[in-house]
């Protein structure tokens, strides 16, 4: 199965020469076209691109609900079922690769290009509408609390609402990010394939991964990459504005988060240029410093033995329910736009998100074995996610219990069912400090890490566009880096102008749809390869691993 190196250069045609030295040429002229034609599309007839998208999102809702829900629990028991097999102490790499970043590093670098961004955005105002009962929007603020009996704004109700919230942010998501992340760290590493999600594909397409079938995997992976990010942009600078508007009184319109959008691109492509090991590590390590200055704050301006009461009452409650939830599949026609809403937005964002994150942390996880991999990418970071959501979402849920005007009369509801998302944090900031100016440096506190996590979440997405678009090279030319990070930015300009929030959300949903199956066989591909010679690794002098996975070494450098 030997492939000849003229064979390769030419089936991988990385360009030597010329406008896209470094690069596919077929695949770089093909994603920006893509792109290109969506944001012309978008532009020339913005209320028509609206009309469509919310369209395209509401079908996707009523006719692939089930699609959905299926796919990410089939991900999340090969997770499960790779966490604990006996696969697990094998090593993403030679058996003597070690680790390039000290734990620290790896995680503060995977938590702030992953959910940063969302859960900020989310992390108060997601179980703030779960815990009103007032049905605002046309349908069921929580079907699961409903289901329950608790239909009175009360305690049990509240663990419900962050329940339903950790449902969204837990094991089910980041078991896509982790699978995704395990297959491209394992095919490239230990098979010694190109780091590109065509590799993962390998013990499905085989030699084919090398021809039109690998080219359009990729471009996949590209479209999902470019509106995952554009819909994290966008939520972001959605709630910088908003943090603006607290801290100086800007207008927080549409014309202010395009301005933040283009502004934020431009450092974050800074960033990406200079490379993982200088700007997006070292930011990455600042974001999770800063995190922990914030988090300091909710928990000792707020009431500490009630959150730490709360949060082993409510991840109790998660344990508890955490399959049912996830193969419920809603039948009544409130809870189904509940549930098109709310969880299929949140399986389409993760799933949109998943070359992205999956390609950026295979990138930084070279050497670890695929047991601690697991742990790592999936335990640890939902653990986190739980913490955030207790501590910010459990300080505005007892202000409003507490509220001296009675139950849900604190106002953060309000700004919530005005559709106010991101302003719901700075809501309970104040109301958290009868200090005006504390109020006002931990508003401004907020603001900045928005801005940080927005860099190292763009810098990540622009780095793993360039790395696919060039055959895996982990170092892409830093010119294309520029040229994708401009790209991003005018991607989620184009959503915002198109929709808001409403056509990020769309956006989210619709790129889910083909990476849903991709990931679906990269996860099939890697247990196909585990079990049928798990311990192949490619000597370094030969052309072709045991299991039969070919690629001129030359070209690994």
């Amino acid at each position: 199965m030997a492939i000849e190196k003229e064979h390769i250069q030419k089936d991988l045609n990385v360009a030597e020469t010329g406008l896209f030295k470094g690069l596919h040429n077929g695949m770089s002229i093909a994603a920006k076209a893509m792109v290109a034609a969506f944001v012309v599309f978008t532009i020339l007839n913005v209320d028509y691109a609206g009309e469509l998208y919310g369209a395209v999102r509401s079908w996707v809702e009523t006719a692939l609900s089930w699609y959905y829900i299926s796919s990410v629990m089939i991900i999340f028991f090969i997770c499960i079922g790779l966490m604990v097999s006996r696969f697990g102490s094998i090593r993403l790499g030679d058996d003597d690769a070690r680790p390039e970043f000290s734990n620290f590093a790896w995680f503060a670098m995977l938590f702030s290009a992953s959910v940063s961004i969302g859960i900020m955005f989310f992390g108060v105002a997601e179980p703030l509408f779960y815990f009103d009962n007032s049905a605002g929007w046309g349908y069921p603020n929580n079907p699961f609390a409903d289901m329950a009996g608790h239909n009175e704004m009360n305690m049990d109700r509240a663990v419900d609402a962050v329940r339903v919230t950790n449902f969204h942010w837990g094991l089910h998501g980041w078991a896509i990010y982790t699978i995704t992340g395990l297959c491209l760290a394992y095919f490239s590493f230990r098979k010694k394939l190109p780091l590109t999600f065509r590799s993962a594909l390998y013990p499905i397409l085989g030699e084919r991964i090398y021809g039109p079938a690998g080219h359009a995997v990729d471009l996949l992976a590209v479209f999902g990459t470019v509106f995952g990010i554009a819909t994290s942009m966008g939520l972001g600078v959605n709630q910088m504005a908003q943090g603006l508007n607290v801290l100086f009184g800007v207008d927080p319109g549409t014309l202010t988060q395009i301005a933040l959008v283009i502004g934020i691109s431009i450092i974050a492509t800074l960033s990406a240029v200079s490379g993982i090991g200088k700007g997006i590590r070292i930011l990455s390590e600042w974001n999770i410093a800063l995190t922990l200055l914030l988090i300091l704050f909710f928990v000792v301006a707020g009431p500490s033995q009630w959150l730490a009461s709360f949060f082993l009452t409510s991840v109790g409650d998660y344990m508890s329910h955490f399959l049912s939830m996830g193969f419920w599949t809603a039948s009544e026609p409130g809870d189904v736009k509940w549930q098109g809403g709310w969880t299929m937005f949140y399986w389409g964002w993760w799933l949109s998100w998943a070359p992205f994150v999956g390609m950026f942390i295979a990138r930084i996880s070279r050497g670890r074995t695929i047991r601690e991999f697991m742990f790592g990418a999936m335990l640890v970071p939902t653990v986190m996610a739980f913490l955030w959501i207790t501590i910010f979402g459990g300080n505005a849920l007892f202000i409003e219990m507490n509220a001296p005007g009675g139950v849900g009369t604190a106002g953060l509801i309000d700004t919530v069912n005005s559709w106010n998302l991101g302003g719901a944090l700075y809501g309970t900031i104040e109301q958290m400090t009868s200090n005006g100016t504390i109020s006002w440096l931990i508003a401004a506190l907020t603001t900045f890490l928005l801005a940080t996590w927005f860099i190292t979440s763009s810098d990540s997405g622009t780095l793993v566009i360039t790395t696919i678009l060039s055959m895996g090279n982990a170092h892409p030319p830093k010119q294309h880096r520029v040229i994708w990070g401009v790209a991003q930015g005018v991607v989620a300009a184009a959503l915002l102008l198109a929709g808001g929030l409403s056509a990020l959300q769309t956006a989210a949903i619709a790129a889910a749809l083909p990476i849903s199956a991709l990931v679906v066989l990269m996860s099939w591909g890697i247990v196909k390869s585990l079990m049928q010679d798990s311990s192949a690794v490619r000597d370094p002098h030969e052309e072709v691993a045991p299991d039969g996975t070919a690629l001129d070494r030359e070209l690994r450098a």
